[in-house]
């Protein structure tokens, strides 16, 4: 270097804080900064930079060249390298698989951050994705931020994240089919899977639009080919085309014979909040009522046949029911001497009256939600045959 360039250098290396004022008085030093104590000042860097400018002692060329390249050649590539080191610094100490990082973000100033301490990490990635969106970021920093897990778009970041808590919820669960109440991690994967759904319809309505020949009126929250794709290859039958709790119970009670044990067939063996041996006696009653895909599915993957004639219960009459809410009435009254029933009051029957009124005289007792049937009656009082308000009007019924 010239001896003027090196006085330059080594001017930088002064850590002592500028006045603030301009040196007038001496015409020939330009009217640039100065110090308190009169030496002019062109920049001021850190302590470990200036023991690099000082030419008074021998120095290693290498490192000159280099810290003469990241702060006077080419700062911008020093503030990139920071940013690197924050970034990957940040990943390490949070866990994090992206870089979704908060806009406001500033990296901690603490000695365990090192050099990477209190940068503007969030601003920082928001530069990138600008950079990205204007097509200006070199390709080989664009390598290297998609490396760390660099995340471009905040809408692709959230669909990242729910796919990713969809493979664990499947891992444990056997299926992807969770209730809309479902929490994953403290992640709210049922409201995902529902949004999911019902962009993935929305999406199959318009191609059927489309193969009829008609107009689609908007593919404003249709799921692309791609992302129905990826949720498929997790669990294909995530989208059923009737409701997603039975495909829920199908996949359960298949899970559950596939691991060696037999078809649930009595009420009471339940398997993730779900009555699989209710469930199955409900197909077989409700076969009739069932899409002829799901008859097959039934049929072919878990032997499930339509109830005979027999195994279906002896439907109540009209007069049966009279009969059981009546008894219930009566029993009500004797016990408490009025029949003045909260609307939420449910009585228990075990009359002999009651089991010969109910449901094929099964064991067990009758509960008979007592308050909610006497409003009812009193909704149909014009109605109701005179037999019927006598024996009501006999236990005091208030009309």
């Amino acid at each position: 270097l010239r001896a003027h360039d090196t006085d330059i250098i080594e001017a930088l290396t002064d850590p002592r804080p500028r006045s603030g004022r301009k040196n007038t008085d001496n015409p020939d030093q330009g009217g640039e900064d100065i110090l308190e104590d009169g030496a002019p000042v062109r920049a001021r860097v850190g302590e470990g930079a200036a023991g690099v400018l000082r030419f008074s002692e021998e120095r290693d060329p290498a490192v000159l060249a280099q810290f003469v390249r990241l702060r006077v050649i080419d700062p911008e590539g020093a503030y990139w390298r920071r940013g690197i080191e924050a970034a990957t610094k940040w990943l390490r100490e949070t866990g994090n698989t992206s870089l979704r990082v908060p806009y406001a973000y500033v990296t901690p100033d603490t000695d365990n951050w090192g050099g990477a301490g209190g940068y503007p990490l969030g601003r920082w990635i928001a530069d990138q994705r600008r950079y990205y969106t204007d097509g200006t970021l070199e390709a080989e920093r664009l390598v290297e931020l998609e490396a760390l897990g660099m995340v471009w778009a905040e809408r692709d970041a959230a669909w990242a994240d729910g796919v990713a808590a969809a493979r664990l919820y499947t891992a444990a669960h056997g299926h992807f089919l969770p209730p809309t109440g479902a929490v994953w991690d403290d992640y709210p994967i049922g409201v995902w899977a529902k949004n999911a759904r019902a962009a993935a319809r929305k999406a199959q309505e318009n191609e059927e639009l489309r193969a009829a020949g008609r107009p689609v009126p908007s593919s404003a929250g249709a799921m692309s080919q791609a992302r129905r794709d990826e949720l498929d290859a997790i669990d294909p039958g995530w989208c059923p085309a009737w409701d997603t709790g039975w495909q829920r119970c199908l996949r359960l009670v298949q899970n559950h014979v596939q691991a060696g044990g037999t078809l649930p067939e009595a009420a009471g063996d339940v398997v993730q909040g779900e009555d699989l041996g209710r469930w199955v006696t409900a197909q077989r009653l409700g076969w009739d009522q069932l899409l002829p895909v799901q008859q097959w599915i039934l049929e072919n993957t878990l032997k499930v046949t339509p109830a005979e004639e027999d195994e279906r219960p002896v439907k109540r009459t009209q007069d049966a029911k009279w009969a059981s809410n009546l008894a219930a009435a009566r029993q009500f009254h004797a016990r408490e001497g009025h029949l003045r029933v909260p609307r939420k009051h449910v009585e228990q029957l075990e009359t002999e009256d009651a089991l010969a009124g109910r449901q094929g005289g099964a064991g067990g007792p009758v509960v008979v939600k007592l308050g909610t049937w006497l409003d009812n009656v009193r909704k149909r009082a014009a109605k109701l045959p005179e037999q019927r308000r006598t024996d009501l009007d006999q236990l005091g019924m208030r009309w």
